[in-house]
C-alpha cells in the first residue's frame, strides 16, 4: 500500500512524471541562445533625394543600378546572387522607393512598416518613432529562426546606421544599428577596408557604401566580420558619384538632389 500513498500524494501535488520532465526540458531550452542568427546582412543607405518625398533624378539612377549589379540576382558585380535575400527591408519613404527596383528584381514583396509610407521629418518625434523601427527589426533579426542561416538587405536611413548625433540626443536608448548590433564591439582583426574601426557616423554626403555583417555560428549575436564594400558601378550607370568617406559629393548640375 505504501507505493499507492505514494502515488497519492503526487498526484495531490497536480503534478506527473511527463509534466516534470516537460517542465526540465523547457526550462534547459529557455536557457540556451536562440540559434536564430542570420548568416549575413547587407546595410546600404537609400539613394540620393530631391527632398521628404522621393528621390533625385542620381537616386532614382543609384536605385536602378543597386538592382542592376550589386543587389542583383544574375549580374556578376552582386554581393547577394550566391545567396538569395531571405527578406529586403525598408523603413522609410526614401529607402522605400530606393528598394522598389531590388525587389522587382529578385520577385520579391519589400518588408516595409507602416511609417515607411509616411513622409520623413527630421524631428524628435519622428526619429523617436524609427528608433522603434529599429529596435523591432533588430529584436526579430537576433531572435526570429525565420532568419537563422539566411541573408537579409537592409535598405535604410543613415542617421538610423550610425549616427554619433542620434544617439547623443536618445540617451540611455539603443536607436541605432550601430548599437543594436553592437558594431562597436567588433575587434579591429575582424573588420575589412575600415581602417579606423566601424564609424561611429555615416556622413550625410555618402551614399555609395555598403556595410556588410557576417555572422560565424547559429547563436552568434555580434558579428563575426564587419566589411565596407564601395560602390564602383559599371555602365550604364559608371557615371554615379562614388566620393571617399566623408568627402563631398560631385552631383552634376540640375540633378535636383538636396
Amino acid at each position: 500500500m505504501k507505493p499507492a500513498a505514494r502515488r497519492s500524494k503526487f498526484s495531490s501535488l497536480g503534478l506527473s512524471a511527463a509534466a516534470v520532465l516537460l517542465a526540465i526540458a523547457g526550462a534547459g531550452a529557455a536557457s540556451r541562445p536562440a540559434e536564430a542568427a542570420p548568416k549575413r546582412i547587407v546595410i546600404v543607405r537609400h539613394g540620393e533625394k530631391a527632398g521628404p518625398l522621393a528621390l533625385c533624378s542620381v537616386g532614382k539612377e543609384r536605385a536602378q543600378a543597386l538592382a542592376a549589379q550589386y543587389l542583383s540576382p544574375t549580374s556578376p558585380m552582386s554581393l547577394i546572387a550566391k545567396d538569395p535575400p531571405a527578406a529586403i527591408m525598408v523603413m522609410t519613404l526614401h529607402t522605400l522607393e530606393t528598394a522598389r527596383p531590388i525587389g522587382k528584381a529578385w520577385g520579391m514583396k519589400l518588408d516595409a512598416p507602416a511609417i515607411a509610407h509616411v513622409p520623413i521629418r527630421n524631428d524628435r518625434y519622428f526619429n523617436a518613432k524609427l528608433n522603434k523601427v529599429n529596435q523591432d527589426v533588430v529584436a526579430d533579426l537576433m531572435a526570429n529562426p525565420r532568419w537563422h542561416g539566411k541573408t537579409v538587405v537592409m535598405v535604410w536611413e543613415h542617421f538610423h546606421i550610425a549616427s554619433a548625433a542620434l544617439e547623443a540626443e536618445f540617451p540611455g536608448e539603443q536607436a541605432t544599428l550601430r548599437q543594436l548590433l553592437r558594431l562597436g564591439e567588433i575587434a579591429p582583426a575582424r573588420i575589412v577596408n575600415s581602417p579606423g574601426g566601424v564609424p561611429d557616423t555615416w556622413p550625410d554626403s555618402n551614399f555609395n557604401f555598403f556595410w556588410i555583417l557576417d555572422y560565424g555560428s547559429d547563436t552568434a549575436q555580434l558579428p563575426s566580420r564587419f566589411r565596407v564594400v564601395r560602390q564602383y558601378f559599371q555602365p550604364p550607370y559608371a557615371a554615379l558619384p562614388s566620393n571617399d568617406w566623408g568627402a563631398e559629393e560631385p552631383l552634376p548640375a540640375g540633378s535636383g538632389c538636396s
